[in-house]
């Protein structure tokens, strides 16, 4: 008898499996029943998405129409214009326009919470989106990352389940620590992600006290064809600093746009908040055989193996003239790329590829590029695309709807196909990115950063952030598992929580 490798997976959640109280399979909208709810289809392990996996499709296509007007994440944010100027030369790694030595790239950027409504505070204890839309000569680049380097998930088909289980509870319309460590602790790979948002980066001082990333592996091609695997690092020029749970609770209360209230009133006084832009390159045929599996968006790649590499300086220096015009109609895509970079074999990347567009159209409407703060500067629009609600950009009477075509329409560009494929096509490259190396598990990561990154006074933070959000969840089992999740962390961790919770409900 074959054995099912599906038991396998479910084995490996640690802490238990989900529980089916009803003995209801997950079926798609129309009822068929759903054979997986936690992994995509892909060609071999790591390769890409297949366009006919109508569940993951399904449930993204969904996710994205499930608010109206605001964002679903990331509803509470603001941000600013800046520029980009490049200060060193990378031309060895990518030929993108916007990365050559001394290029100047006019920029948006837009700060965020993920869970929070638009009213919510700025303080409470999230990870910060950190958006960024590159106007350059070549298109829009959009490097739409965190403030921080890895994320709770590794598949896009679980992002709608992560989101609802930050939300709020279905019956009681309340914020549910229940859900939410229910999620959590059936979720291994999420570990890292936690351990990081329980500590004090989870709740920076203000947007201008924190880090940014690109959070995923992108791919950069420089002028002779040649590929690299690249992180990008943007550290604040401001020093890192970040509010206790107790000051962020209290400014929560007092001033819930603190945040927002913070970056405007530092641009408008010319105090201009910069960050320094750094990149990881990793040749190509590396990933191939690295200690982790640099797709693996729950993982970091060791600076010690790969150094950080400056690029340049991110500097914000002009407030927004209308808020929503330029702020909440800003879209932001990583769909959106240039010459010279390209996607990665990252599943929560290829994911978001369609759901950021998706959501796009559905929020703000089909011709959303054709708002100028989501306009590319660089040309007119060349695209075949017409009609559709609120359009109002047009090619000449005379000009082709159609391609083909003999009446002089524009034509794609052949050179360009060549950055559209590369890892696709590696099977060594998909095969590999799945290996399991010894170090490549779902608690090493987040081990090392309690164990190694933190000090003695972060490292009792930590506990007594983790004990305030897990010691009031009400199910016996649910906390159980919670903690039994930051034993598998680190012992001594899990044994700090469990001593901190039993005080705090003696």
């Amino acid at each position: 008898m074959v054995e099912n490798p599906l038991k396998k997976i479910k084995e490996t959640v640690t802490g238990g499996s989900p529980v089916n109280h009803r003995g209801d399979f997950t079926t798609t909208t129309t009822g068929t029943p759903v054979a997986d709810d936690a992994h995509s289809l892909t060609v071999s392990n790591d390769g890409p998405i297949v366009l006919h996996d109508v569940y993951t499709v399904e449930k993204l296509a969904q996710f994205n129409r499930e608010r109206v007007p605001e964002r679903n994440p990331h509803a509470k944010g603001a941000g600013a214009y800046g520029v980009l100027e490049v200060t060193e030369d990378v031309s060895a790694y990518t030929k993108a326009a916007l990365f050559q030595p001394g290029e100047k790239t006019d920029m948006l950027i837009r700060f965020s919470t993920v869970a929070g409504e638009q009213g919510s505070p700025d303080t409470w204890r999230d990870p910060r989106g950190f958006s960024m839309k590159f106007y350059t000569t070549e298109g829009n680049y959009d490097l739409v990352g965190n403030n921080t380097p890895i994320f709770f998930i590794r598949d896009g088909i679980k992002f709608p389940d992560f989101i609802h289980s930050q939300k709020r509870h279905p019956q009681t319309g309340l914020r549910d620590h229940d859900m939410q460590w229910d999620f959590w602790s059936l979720s291994p790979e999420s570990a890292h992600q936690v351990t990081w948002l329980m500590g004090d980066r989870g709740l920076p001082k203000t947007w201008r006290h924190m880090d940014g990333f690109g959070s995923h592996t992108f791919q950069w091609i420089n002028a002779e064809g040649e590929r690299f695997w690249v992180k990008y690092h943007f550290k604040t020029d401001q020093g890192i600093d970040f509010l206790t749970e107790e000051e962020g609770a209290k400014m929560a209360g007092e001033n819930p746009d603190f945040h927002r209230e913070d970056l405007y009133n530092a641009i408008e006084e010319g105090n201009y908040p910069s960050w320094t832009l750094y990149v990881q390159v990793m040749p190509y045929e590396d990933a191939k055989t690295y200690r982790f599996n640099p797709f693996d968006v729950t993982k970091t790649i060791s600076q010690k193996d790969y150094p950080l590499i400056k690029v340049g300086k991110l500097t914000l220096n002009r407030n927004p003239q209308n808020f929503f015009a330029e702020i909440e109609q800003a879209a932001f895509s990583p769909a959106n790329m240039v010459p010279g970079i390209a996607v990665s074999p990252d599943k929560m990347l290829l994911a978001r590829i369609f759901s950021y567009p998706d959501a796009q159209r559905y929020r703000i409407g089909t011709n959303y590029a054709q708002l100028p703060v989501n306009q590319p500067k660089n040309a007119q629009n060349n695209s075949y695309s017409v009609e559709g609600s609120m359009r109002y950009q047009y090619t000449p009477a005379d000009a082709p709807n159609y391609a083909p075509n003999s009446v002089g329409g524009p034509v794609a560009d052949s050179d360009r196909a060549f950055e559209s494929r590369g890892w696709e096509s590696d099977g060594e490259m998909v095969r590999a990115a799945a290996t399991l190396h010894s170090e490549d598990d779902d608690f090493g990561q987040a081990r090392t950063l309690y164990a190694e990154v933190m000090d003695a006074a972060a490292r009792e933070r930590l506990v007594s952030n983790i004990a305030g959000h897990l010691g009031v969840v009400k199910s016996d089992e649910i906390r159980e598992r919670g903690m039994k999740y930051w034993d598998n962390v680190h012992p001594e961790l899990g044994a700090r929580v469990r001593e901190a919770i039993a005080q705090q409900r003696a």
